[in-house]
């Protein structure tokens, strides 16, 4: 298994329970053919530039072990969840 390191940043809009109901759907994700080493909430900051016309989003920052294949089960999964504006999966290197 390759270590992995993922930033997604959540609409404004989301409140602090659906914030909590997203990193739980996606750590759930993870562990079902991996492993969450970390969740780091990182917070509500300014964008550098507006995405979907928000100004600022929240931050959540996953550190995790898994296969490849679950990295474009979790891309996938990002994509059709309309409350994620951004995101990025990174591998680490060892």
């Amino acid at each position: 298994m390759n270590k992995y390191e993922s930033v997604i940043i959540i609409s404004p809009v989301v409140e602090e329970e659906g914030i909590k109901n997203l990193i739980t759907k996606f750590s759930d994700i993870i562990n079902n053919e991996g492993k969450v080493e970390s969740v780091e909430e990182m917070g509500k900051r300014k964008l550098a530039y507006d995405i979907k016309k928000f100004q600022e989003g929240f931050y959540v920052l996953f550190n995790f072990e898994a296969k490849p294949t679950l990295v474009a089960e979790l891309e996938r999964n990002y994509r059709i969840t309309d409350e994620i504006i951004k995101f990025i999966v990174v591998r680490k290197e060892d």
